[in-house]
């Protein structure tokens, strides 16, 4: 008898039914982040109503990011239902930075095997992390790639549209001398650095579920896992109260690549070590792997998820409009002349 073509689909190593079940999976995610009278995933293409009230020259901001091999971590703890909030945090941070309003976000997952439980579990992350921005996850993409990935292997990587009006775009030009930056915690490592965190600890043969001391008792595993931190609606509460003059996301280039993108050329950020408050976990990396202080602030956040310019006359409503929405802000630098862009002291 002849075999029907998804039977040999499936030979070949793709079950066309496992994806069937996964899209089915993934509904119950997706309708939370879904405003009234929106489709559900399914179409050929992502349906999303725009409404521009109060907004007279619109601009899309658009971003897009991965993952990185953060999801080695979540492969070797088996723990998938987080990973998609980071997807989400490091594509709507980028896009806030512009002042813009994240709008709706689509997903791309590439796997070796298609497990319909454990794409839902990231999707469900991926669903979730777009409620905390605000925004809708109005669709996205499995692929199965046999023979190309293993069977456990996935990449992830996502796609965000937000909108702002063109007057009110968030560029940096108008920061001066005597500004202050404000400084947002982050919530771990986030999701920049990892080739060197899994070198650093061996990852692939540490004990990633036993307690470290350093960590307050909670495993590396658990530590190194912990999802990007979203600032989508505390920066847009504070952009509606206080004028903001530049914002960095401190990813990828720690801060020496990223607060220099928030201030003009000529001017730069005056920083007490001191001052920056540094998570536990940052100072165990750097032990473990024997890194300088300069490496660290070039390569990871060291607590601080984005950084935030104001006028010194509005450093201080500023932060309680941002610790009123949950955020533990305070100040960080000046700004200052300088053709260095950023300048640690101590």
């Amino acid at each position: 008898m002849e075999k029907s073509y998804s039977e040999s689909y499936k030979a070949a190593g793709v079950d066309i039914t496992a994806g069937y079940e996964a899209v089915e999976l993934m509904k119950k995610h997706v309708r939370r982040t879904l405003g009234d009278g929106m489709e559900e995933i399914g179409g050929f293409g992502g349906l999303f109503p725009l409404s521009l009230s109060g907004i007279s020259d619109p601009v899309l901001v658009s971003g897009t990011d991965g993952v990185g091999t953060k999801l080695r971590l979540a492969m070797l703890l088996d723990e998938h239902d987080t990973i998609g909030i980071d997807c989400v945090a490091m594509c709507v941070n980028d896009v806030v930075c512009c002042g813009a309003r994240p709008l709706f976000f689509l997903d791309y997952i590439a796997c070796g095997k298609n497990v319909p439980q454990k794409i839902a579990s990231i999707v469900g992350g991926v669903a979730e992390g777009c409620v905390r921005a605000g925004c809708a996850l109005i669709g996205g993409e499995t692929a199965e790639h046999p023979g190309l990935m293993a069977e456990d292997d996935y990449d992830l990587a996502g796609f965000c549209v937000g909108v702002v009006d063109r007057s009110k775009i968030i560029d940096g030009s108008s920061v001066k001398e005597g500004d202050v930056m404000l400084a947002l915690p982050s919530s771990g490592v986030h999701s920049n650095g990892f080739s060197l965190v899994r070198k650093v600890f061996d990852v692939e043969h540490a004990d990633l579920n036993a307690p470290v001391p350093e960590l307050g008792g909670r495993s590396l595993g658990e530590t190194l896992l912990a999802p990007t931190k979203i600032y989508v609606k505390p920066i847009l509460a504070l952009i509606g109260e206080v004028n903001v003059k530049g914002i960095s996301h401190i990813t990828g280039g720690g801060f020496y690549e990223n607060m220099p993108r928030s201030i003009p050329k000529g001017l730069g950020v005056r920083i007490r070590r001191k001052d920056v408050k540094i998570p536990p976990v940052f100072s165990l990396i750097q032990r473990t792997g024997g890194i300088s202080p300069h490496d660290m602030f070039n390569t990871f956040n060291m607590g601080v998820g984005m950084g935030v310019v104001v006028g010194k006359e509005d450093a201080e409503r500023a932060l309680a409009v941002l610790r009123s929405h949950g955020e533990q802000a305070y100040a960080l630098g000046e700004i200052v002349r300088s053709e260095n862009g950023v300048e640690i002291d101590g």
